[in-house]
């Protein structure tokens, strides 16, 4: 039986199916396993695998849900399981039902710059009276309006408190879209609640496809999520969520950790179940974690416990500027790993703001310490991979005028500014794309016949690349396609260096070993259609193939956001002062709720060890200002603290500086 090792209150979640469920699962508490056995005891009580969906957040979440059912599962009683993101799941309803919502199969997928751009694109051709300077905000703003469930029209009936130009930017955004058979990444949610609201019968179909609905990290769903949720969930409520309101850290992006209590309201028979057992952290950092949490105001009740030890006092140091303290930080962490015998990997240092890193950084540097800083330079960010995926985009859809403008001149062929802007301006007039207007008689009475015939040879060839791709092998045509433009010859000419335009190169050829992968079916070996392969892809990219990476024998540096869902054995939560943990913009909107979650979700990032950093005086603009303490450190149970800075221990500080000269000998930095 599935559920022998679960613990009582997650072999009940494990066992409910005849009624709607919500799990409040606290850090730690083993809420992964229960989603993955549920779905093993599902098929074992007879739902069939392809009728089971789990959604979450991250492909790397997805991923390890999938890896431990088919633990748990022979591979023909797994077949057909959905586990994967909230946004691949709305990617696959918008591919199969693109008829109805009038789309052409070959969608684009845009990206966070293919959204700016075209912004700025609109306001540049003057087509709405907008500051060019501000599309980063505006980009934001129509985000928070889809993730809210809040169309153009409805924007508009709101008119009184918004910005009356913004909402016309939204609209003529949304048109634009359409007309280049693209949707955004909020499109993925936003499209297919639209579609189940104007198709019943569509959502009834959904519905039988997806018969038991399981969620992971419920607590950071927006307005649209739960939206879907509630549409794929009917009134009978066959579903699974799992969630911590403690651990909401993402309401910037639309979070509501109001969903949880709303699903009471929506599902009257609704069990709530606590899962409070920690399995990850010592006695004495949950005690801590408790009381700091315990100040925020709560629906649900729940307090974490440990059967572990009680462990050590959790230490708080004090230095007397942000120098000081990436010296004292970094020493301290060299020291502990040489007292203990540790290893680099057991150590994270946790910070508010990306910008607390750069002088960490310096000192692991300095003292020959690995190092890995998550949310580096994703794999999609670099400019080869782009170009590369610009052209596949335009082979499936040749009205994505963003992919268009990246390769027209890449590698050079001769089509300049001047030519593209002519391009543009006519096919605005005629409300068509970049590349159909290239066919069109009346280009010519805008642009010299050179310039007409070097566009049309271009667009006739893809065109033709295109036609090949439908008869023969993709990857063939693809390769063919890149020696044809002499791709490879285009980044040795415009690398610095041999070596970079090798690495160049290298990602190139990793970009098609991964869409070789992408496209081959685990199920049958057939390859799929290019257009499904590159929607994938760049959900991929979207999503953050980042999340692939691992620190391996380094020590991880990362904020409080991207630490969640992660564990340590010893932790340094870094910059606990007031306006940093608190966040000076948290202080100033009064979301000082979320930020003690923040901090709660560093704490118990801890298993061993957690320490807390302040410093008493920082540099900001050139000036240094005394800062103070974070209220959150005041908030914490003083009996399990140790204030390094209250008392001193002259002979114990002696002690360590002698051991810590000795692990500096060690690693051959004197």
């Amino acid at each position: 039986m599935a559920t022998q090792k679960l613990n009582p209150p997650q072999t009940e979640a494990v066992q409910i199916t005849t009624q709607p469920l919500l799990v409040l699962a606290g850090a730690g508490s083993g809420k992964t396993r229960v989603i993955t056995e549920k779905i093993a005891y599902l098929v074992q009580q007879g739902f069939a695998a392809r009728n089971i969906a789990a959604l979450t957040f991250t492909n790397k979440a997805a991923r390890e849900m999938k890896q431990r059912v088919d633990k748990l599962l022979p591979a023909q009683k797994s077949r057909g399981l959905r586990v994967s993101t909230f946004h691949a799941l709305g990617l696959e309803i918008l591919r199969r039902e693109h008829k109805t919502l009038g789309y052409k199969a070959s969608m684009s997928l845009f990206d966070d710059a293919d959204k700016k751009n075209l912004l700025k694109n609109l306001i540049q051709q003057n087509l709405v009276q907008c500051d060019l300077e501000a599309v980063n905000q505006y980009a934001a703003q129509i985000g928070t309006w889809k993730n809210a469930f809040i169309t153009p029209e409805q924007a508009l009936q709101q008119a009184a408190k918004l910005d009356l130009q913004v909402i016309q930017l939204y609209k003529i955004y949304v048109q634009h879209l359409k007309a280049y058979n693209a949707v955004d990444f909020d499109d993925l949610i936003l499209l297919p609640v639209l579609l189940f609201q104007q198709a019943p019968e569509i959502l009834q179909q959904w519905r039988n496809r997806i018969r038991y609905l399981l969620v992971d990290e419920y607590q950071d769903t927006n307005i649209t999520q739960y939206a879907l949720v509630r549409s794929l969930a009917g009134n009978l409520g066959n579903f699974t969520v799992v969630g911590d309101d403690d651990q909401s850290i993402y309401a910037w992006r639309g979070a509501q950790p109001e969903n949880l209590s709303q699903l009471q309201t929506d599902y009257p028979r609704l069990k709530v179940i606590k899962l409070e057992q920690n399995y990850r952290s010592r006695g004495r950092i949950l005690q801590v974690a408790n009381q700091l949490i315990a100040k925020n105001p709560h629906k649900f009740e729940k307090k974490l416990w440990s059967a572990l030890i009680l462990g050590d006092k959790l230490r708080v140091l004090a230095h007397k500027d942000e120098r000081v303290e990436a010296q004292q930080i970094v020493s301290e962490l060299i020291y502990h790993k040489f007292r203990l015998g540790s290893k680099y990997s057991d150590y994270a240092i946790l910070y508010r703001s990306n910008h607390q890193s750069r002088l960490f950084e310096q000192q692991l540097r300095v003292n020959n310490v690995p190092y890995f800083i998550s949310g580096g330079t994703s794999f999609f960010a670099y400019t080869e991979v782009k170009d590369v995926l610009a052209y596949l985009r335009l082979l499936v859809n040749p009205d994505d005028d963003a992919a268009f403008l990246r390769i027209i001149n890449t590698p050079r062929r001769e089509i300049g500014a001047a030519t593209v802007e002519k391009l543009g301006s006519y096919a605005n007039k005629r409300h068509i794309s970049l590349f159909a207007a290239s066919f069109e008689l009346g280009l010519n009475a805008t642009m010299s016949k050179p310039a007409v015939t070097r566009l049309q040879k271009f667009t006739n060839w893809m065109l033709a690349t295109a036609a090949k791709i439908e008869v023969r092998d993709n990857f063939t045509v693809i390769e063919s396609m890149l020696e044809q433009i002499g791709y490879a010859h285009w980044l040795r000419e415009n690398s610095k260096t041999p070596e970079a335009a090798k690495r160049q190169q290298n990602n190139v050829n990793e970009l098609l070993a991964w869409l070789k992968k992408l496209g081959t079916s685990d199920e049958t070996g057939q390859t799929q259609p290019l257009a499904e392969i590159v929607a994938k892809i760049m959900l991929l990219d979207i999503l953050e193939r980042q999340d692939d990476n691992e620190a391996g024998e380094q020590v991880s540096l990362m904020t409080l956001h991207a630490a969640k869902g992660l564990e340590f054995r010893h932790v340094f939560l870094i910059g606990m002062e007031e306006n940093l943990l608190p966040h000076k913009n948290s202080l100033e909107t009064g979301s000082i709720e979320e930020e003690r979650r923040l901090a709660y979700v560093g704490i118990t990032r801890a298993q061993h060890s957690c320490t807390f950093s302040y410093c008493t005086h920082r540099k900001l603009y050139g000036e240094v200002y005394e800062t103070q303490a974070s209220r959150f450190l005041n908030e914490l149970p003083i009996e399990d603290l140790d204030w390094a800075a209250k008392n001193p221990d002259p002979n114990a500080a002696r002690k360590a500086g002698a051991d810590f000269f000795a692990a500096r000998k060690k690693n051959n930095i004197l």
